[in-house]
């Protein structure tokens, strides 16, 4: 089981096998079911600016720096990037409106996850574009014991966020590990190129309206239609992973 993609993936990256110590996860429709949120949110404070958009094409900047999808929407618009001081105002609006909303629940299947990963010794590193705190600090609340301060990277940590491959490795350097000893969990396509673009064998989950494809599109090894649905394959997929080797002919 799993072992075909396994060994695509092997062959793309040219590495002998997948050896993980470290799961790279990302926050934002992998551990909290936030996007609807945060599409809100951000269609809002743009309506408010009069700059087009639609409330769904926010899906898709998932995993990008607020100052990235701003000079997104700034480029498209007007031609050039927003000023700095334009996208601190407009991030700072963002922000109020996400916080006015109710509390998003983290993902069911998510607790399930990180338990599994922290009883078979595989560390966790936060990887996430957000640089939201009412989320980041609800973390420690939620999954206690699971996510420690020096291995976090968020959108303060890097300078380009997803797609780039910056936050996987940030998050790889932090760990002190090759990409061939780390797997990463995503649910947007930009999170799953920044993953796989950084070497790293990366799990593609179905949390929104974004589909499968998508994911596969952009790198996915894997893809799995929930957090649940990966919470319980999680074993096999660890020992698929730990089995499976490639002779590089």
């Amino acid at each position: 089981m799993f072992q075909t993609q396994i060994l695509n993936f092997l062959k793309r990256h040219h590495y002998m096998r997948i050896e993980p110590e470290v799961a790279l996860i990302d926050m934002d429709g992998t551990l909290y079911d936030s996007m609807p949120n945060h599409a809100r949110a951000w269609y809002q404070m743009v309506q408010e600016y009069d700059i087009p958009c639609t409330p769904e094409e926010f899906y898709l900047y998932e995993g990008r720096t607020g100052a990235s999808t701003i000079n997104l929407l700034f480029q498209r618009t007007f031609g050039h990037d927003a000023t700095p001081e334009q996208i601190e105002e407009m991030y700072h609006r963002k922000t109020v409106i996400f916080a006015s909303m109710p509390e998003p629940k983290p993902m069911p299947g998510a607790a399930e996850m990180l338990r599994f990963l922290k009883e078979v010794g595989i560390r966790r590193v936060l990887v996430t574009g957000s640089g939201q705190n009412s989320l980041l600090q609800r973390l420690d609340r939620d999954f206690p014991g699971i996510f420690s301060d020096e291995l976090k990277v968020t959108a303060r940590d890097v300078v380009h966020g997803k797609p780039h491959p910056e936050p996987f490795l940030k998050a790889l350097e932090k760990a002190g590990v090759h990409a061939s000893h780390a797997i990463a969990i995503e649910n947007a396509p930009l999170g799953v190129k920044s993953a796989d673009d950084a070497g790293v064998f990366t799990l593609g989950v179905t949390t929104g309206p974004i589909p499968a494809i998508k994911l596969i599109e952009a790198g996915a090894g894997l893809t799995f239609p929930s957090m649940t649905d990966l919470a319980s394959q999680l074993p096999m997929l660890i020992y698929s992973l730990m089995t499976t080797s490639n002779n590089l002919n």
